[in-house]
């Protein structure tokens, strides 16, 4: 049911998980356990998954919270639970209040969980490549920092996502990020579509956390198109599937 990072499992007074899809209620295309409240799916099985997932992390399933995420660097400061539908509109969260469980959904795209055990301050960010690409990693680290993290402390595990060998993009997403940085040509590698390339969308997240000064940096090193266990939008898209499920990933202070 979840896959943790060794990084974070060895940090005290933590809890955290990157969610599989098994051991939910939904049926169908969002077998079985979906947390997507942006999924099509019955929201009776999602409410129930995302208590079984509150469960496994123990809380109550209102503090295991989301976003309402729009591929953004902006990062909402949590001091209290919020409903479902006064979800912030942003991409990452931080909190130092314990009992509160910061959930990311995805489906492709990189989950990374962050925490500073001297500081006991923790953070969830969704970076997807418009999410990395446009500062949500840097900006989650800064909103740490006003909760009284110190960067050098903080820990970053980055969870399952789109992997190389599965993640073909075109040549206009080639040029705009090689326009910003040339050196960005590294996390390209030709695909066997003329025009097209395959983008490591872990190394570009693992590169930026090392270009904003985190020196601790797990990466599960899982595929969530190759791997069944896990939703992926683009499998979805191939499959020509109507929706997809979302995954869960999260982490709490005890």
């Amino acid at each position: 049911m979840i896959v943790t990072s060794s990084l974070l499992s060895g940090l005290p007074g933590l809890r955290h998980a990157f969610f599989t899809r098994e051991g939910g209620v939904s049926q169908g295309i969002y077998e079985s356990l979906n947390g997507g409240l942006g999924s099509n799916d019955d929201p009776a099985h999602v409410a129930e998954n995302r208590s079984r997932m509150a469960r496994t992390l123990g809380v109550a399933p209102s503090h295991l919270l989301a976003l309402y995420q729009v591929h953004s660097p902006d990062v909402a400061i949590v001091t209290e639970p919020w409903t479902p539908d006064a979800r912030p509109h942003a991409d990452a969260m931080v909190t130092r209040t314990a009992g509160i469980a910061l959930g990311i959904s995805t489906a492709d795209c990189g989950p990374v969980l962050f925490a500073d055990p001297n500081a006991r301050v923790i953070g969830a960010a969704h970076a997807g490549w418009k999410g990395a690409f446009g500062g949500v990693i840097e900006a989650t680290l800064a909103a740490m920092e006003k909760l009284g993290a110190d960067r050098s402390n903080i820990h970053a595990a980055i969870g399952p996502l789109i992997r190389q060998q599965s993640y073909e993009v075109g040549a206009e997403f080639v040029e705009r990020f090689t326009a910003t940085d040339a050196a960005n040509v590294r996390y390209f590698t030709a695909s066997t579509r003329a025009d097209h390339a395959m983008f490591d969308l872990a190394g570009f997240i693992r590169a930026r956390l090392d270009s904003a000064g985190v020196a601790h940096i797990d990466d599960v090193g899982l595929d969530t198109y190759a791997d069944a266990r896990f939703f992926s939008y683009r499998r979805t898209t191939h499959r020509a599937e109507p929706d997809y499920g979302r995954n869960i990933h999260a982490l709490v202070l005890d």
